[in-house]
């Protein structure tokens, strides 16, 4: 077993299939990409298989800059994983510099330091779920 492998945190399973599998699989490449619609421009998330503004099918994927401000947070006193995430455990939204809003966990920072408007980078961390081992993207502060 690698020391990566040893590293690898137990996480609820990810939602996989068209479109799923393609930004997992960005992930595993260490880049956040997300899908944009061609027909209208406009950058899709979460992945669907229809843009929810112009129903155009066709994307591209862009990367993004993995720059973004913090919005909100939530810590979870109910074990809403149960055997898989330790409770308490928190989520964050941040909104992406590149526009959409994007649900993640901290990494190196906790509840103490949130403040709206907080600059926060993207991080990958490994991870598996019943489907296997995958990188998940993560947010931490922003190194100034």
């Amino acid at each position: 077993m690698s020391a990566t492998e040893a590293r690898r945190s137990a996480r609820p399973n990810r939602t996989l299939g068209p479109g799923h599998d393609t930004f997992w699989e960005w992930c595993a490449r260490g880049e956040l990409r997300l899908p944009r619609c061609t027909g209208c421009g406009k950058l899709l998330w979460p992945v669907a298989s229809a843009c929810d503004h112009c129903g155009g099918g066709a994307f591209t994927w862009e990367r993004q800059s993995g720059r973004a401000r913090l919005v909100g947070w939530n810590v979870f006193a109910q074990s809403y994983f149960k055997g898989v995430l330790e409770t308490p455990y928190t989520t964050i939204l941040v909104e992406l510099e590149d526009g959409p809003l994007f649900v993640a966990n901290p990494v190196g920072f906790g509840e103490a330091d949130m403040a709206p408007g907080l600059a926060l980078e993207l991080r990958f961390v490994p991870a598996r779920d019943q489907a296997g081992d995958f990188d998940l993207p993560v947010f931490a502060l922003a190194e100034m």
